[in-house]
């Protein structure tokens, strides 16, 4: 059966927009001064025409599932229909931004195989939002939609008031502050050359205080599933985004250990994707990196690194101390390793950063030598995975070192694509036995 959106669609497509025009043209009125009715005219036209292009989205838009696939109509002028196999479905997303969250209304985003885009319906009641989700994904796996999802334990990965407290300890937070402190500073000692500075820096600062905003809002309340289809991730503050990664497209494991949370052994985990860029609503940009846990002590982020990645210990060496001469504020925290199934590598100056990559997904394997490496005898060994930063590098190793791992590790990227992938089954979260049996999906909230 044909299907509209929700009726107030075009309420949450719009507002959307203006939101966006009416703080743009509030800005550009207070520039132009109080004699500008015509244009303050023209601006609430603008506003007014953002409505009505969401009206005419609403209009034009049906959908409907057979059970085997989806249907999607659009287009006033040039009518779109567009049918999507539930079998080519990887993964499906239900976005709520701030107004949708408002209403009781969420987007379903459906990414499929060999997709430039997601599919997206804009918008739908959250619990039929939710409902679709559940019989795309139970026809996408061949059961019943009705079956209940086995029981999980579930712990939080990282309260507000944690994430918060490393969000200003962050390297951006600091440097807002020590700006803010030196402005303010300037202003008392000198009222006007404080006051010119404030006004030609105020757009620097907004945009500072925009990104620490994006960020605590994005991953406030982030909650990690480990389910048969991957794992599901929901976080945000005005806005919500409940995600799935597929374990497939999953190509790196990083943790990264900044130098100021060292004392709290708080640390952050993220993981490299395949695919494309998006953008949503509630975090802003959307690289191929994806934060599963913004700020988790040193026991929560183990474990959740262990389900991802092989648990196997791979035993790592330091390069040679001549390279202190080409890294020497890094130099401490320089390491790798590898086995038949992983790469690991440890990087950074301040923030020592790790980095666990499977074998298996490994597409070239690089020897790099500059001019400073070439007069100490190092070289650099770069493992390069689908994704745009997505790479573990052995760097500043000894010459002779590189040229033999590089063999050995190719012969090892070949191997590991023939035999078990590394992705390790989902077992429970913090299980002491290595080799218990998964028997429901785990949850880290």
């Amino acid at each position: 059966m044909r299907t509209r959106l929700h009726a107030l669609s075009p309420l949450v497509r719009g507002g959307r927009t203006a939101v966006g025009l009416v703080v743009v043209l509030a800005l550009a009125q207070l520039r132009a001064g109080p004699d500008t009715h015509l244009q303050l005219i023209t601006d609430a036209a603008a506003v007014g025409v953002a409505f009505v292009l969401g009206f005419v989205h609403w209009y034009v838009t049906w959908y409907s599932f057979d059970g085997t696939t989806l249907t999607v109509e659009t287009g006033l002028l040039r009518r779109d229909v567009r049918s999507i196999p539930v079998a080519r479905v990887q993964a499906i997303d239900v976005v709520q931004p701030a107004i949708g969250k408002m209403l009781s209304l969420s987007e379903l985003r459906i990414r499929m195989a060999g997709a430039g885009k997601d599919e997206r319906l804009a918008y739908l009641d959250h619990a039929t939002a939710h409902a679709l989700r559940a019989t795309l994904l139970a026809r996408h796996h061949g059961v019943d939609a009705a079956t209940p999802a086995p029981a999980a334990p579930s712990y939080p990965v990282t309260p507000p008031g944690r994430l918060a407290a490393g969000i200003a300890l962050s390297g951006p937070s600091a440097f807002l502050v020590l700006v803010v402190a030196a402005v303010a500073s300037l202003w008392v000692a000198d009222p006007p050359a404080g006051a010119q500075v404030a006004r030609v820096g105020a757009a620097y600062l907004f945009g500072m205080v925009a990104a620490t905003w994006r960020r605590f809002n994005g991953e406030y309340g982030c909650e990690v599933s480990l389910a048969a289809d991957g794992l599901r991730v929901r976080r945000g503050l005005v806005g919500t985004v409940s995600e799935t990664i597929p374990r497939r497209r999953i190509q790196a494991v990083r943790r990264v250990d900044p130098l100021a949370w060292r004392p709290w052994r708080w640390a952050r985990l993220q993981v490299d994707l395949a695919g494309v860029v998006h953008r949503d609503e509630a975090s802003g940009p959307r690289g191929l990196t994806r934060v599963l846990v913004p700020v988790g002590t040193d026991d929560v982020v183990s474990a959740l690194q262990r389900e991802l990645v092989d648990p196997r210990r791979v035993e790592l060496a330091r390069p040679p101390r001549r390279a202190r001469w080409k890294a020497p504020l890094s130099y401490r925290h320089l390491a790798a390793g590898f086995d038949e199934r992983v790469a690991i590598a440890t990087t950074g100056r301040l923030s020592k950063v790790t980095s666990w990559v499977p074998l298996e997904k490994v597409q070239s394997v690089r020897r790099v030598q500059g001019p400073v490496q070439r007069a100490l005898g190092l070289a650099s060994l770069h493992l390069d995975v689908a994704g745009r930063r997505a790479h573990a590098v052995f760097k500043d190793r000894d010459a002779a070192e590189v040229d033999g791992a590089l063999d050995e590790l190719v012969a090892h990227c070949r191997a590991a694509r023939q035999t078990a992938p590394l992705v390790a089954p989902p077992r429970p979260v913090g299980s002491a036995a290595r080799g218990q049996t998964w028997s429901g999906p785990a949850s880290i909230r």
